[in-house]
């Protein structure tokens, strides 16, 4: 297959979480706030795009509250993501007189517009503090499935998901979140991972699963520098080159009763639930465990000497 036939889709998820991007701005001496994170996804989907004229990009933001796509946003049609709808991407384009790319522009102004909504109408009042990562990476699966629809027939489409993880995991997502990773690997979709802060043992366990790479930022000011030379080259290309190396995974799970990570713990026979504790009863398939307990030795008699 040529190479005008292979199609390849970045999925860009962004960790928009409002509360540990307003720490990091208010803690550190060296401000990187969501707007420089931001600029740096851009010039990655930018990269991404140039490279080949087949290549296609989507840009999830992942907050607290939803996951919303800054790219592509409701405004675009299916003809502009396959690069047959000139007079509609000039609509969406704010305008594009220094020479550059006109669909580059657009996108840009698309994300910029859509990241602004979504953190000027966010409301914290409630107690959902964590990011919705499991959600956007299920949304990412389900564009990848309906854009390998969407393709011509001689065509061929790889994907991949780039994950940006800000805030730190949340247990509670531990078995949704196992469940989107093993969909992507049946899909053949990829997930890097970006990791801003803490390392993530979810995230580790997905890209091991997938066979993507796995990187902690150890410098958060040159993200940029990071993206474009470990993150924009495809599988293919990174056979090449000279990757970090990969890190120890942490394949510890997460028990069903308090969400805990644990090392050993009780796995259910029947539903493969695991439990910190041990209970008679599976708190999953509500199945009744018959316990052997140890036989029970009669004490032997003592005979009585009769005296003589």
């Amino acid at each position: 297959m040529s190479a005008d036939d292979e199609l390849s889709l970045l999925v860009v998820i962004v960790d928009t979480n409002p509360i540990w991007w307003g720490k990091k701005a208010l803690g550190e001496a060296e401000q990187f706030t969501l707007s420089k994170c931001i600029d740096a996804v851009m010039v990655l989907g930018n990269s991404h795009l140039l490279m080949n004229r087949n290549n296609r990009l989507a840009v999830i933001a992942s907050h607290t509250q939803e996951s919303r796509f800054l790219y592509p946003g409701k405004g675009w049609a299916a003809a502009d993501l396959f690069g047959d709808g000139g007079s509609s991407v000039e609509s969406n384009c704010s305008g594009s007189k220094d020479g550059k790319y006109e669909l580059l522009t657009a996108i840009n102004d698309a994300i910029a517009e859509e990241i602004k909504d979504l953190m000027t109408k966010s409301d914290m009042r409630g107690q959902q503090t964590e990011t919705l990562l499991v959600g956007s990476l299920a949304k990412a699966l389900c564009y990848i499935n309906k854009m390998s629809k969407d393709i011509k027939g001689n065509q061929e489409m790889k994907s991949r998901i780039l994950v940006i993880k800000a805030a730190e995991d949340s247990a509670l997502q531990y078995m949704n979140f196992m469940n989107v990773i093993f969909a992507a690997q049946k899909q053949s979709v990829l997930i890097d991972a970006c990791v801003l802060d803490s390392d993530s043992g979810l995230l580790q366990q997905a890209c091991d699963i997938t066979g993507g790479m796995y990187l902690k930022v150890l410098h958060m000011p040159s993200l940029l520098q990071y993206l474009l030379c470990v993150f924009l080259p495809d599988q293919e290309q990174r056979s090449q080159l000279v990757l970090p190396p990969p890190v120890h995974v942490d394949y510890r799970a997460a028990c069903f009763c308090h969400r805990n990570l644990i090392e050993i713990g009780y796995v259910c026979s029947v539903c493969l639930s695991i439990f910190c504790n041990f209970s008679p009863i599976c708190s999953t398939c509500e199945t009744a465990f018959k316990i052997s307990l140890p036989p029970v030795m009669k004490a032997k008699k003592k005979k009585l000497k009769v005296a003589a």
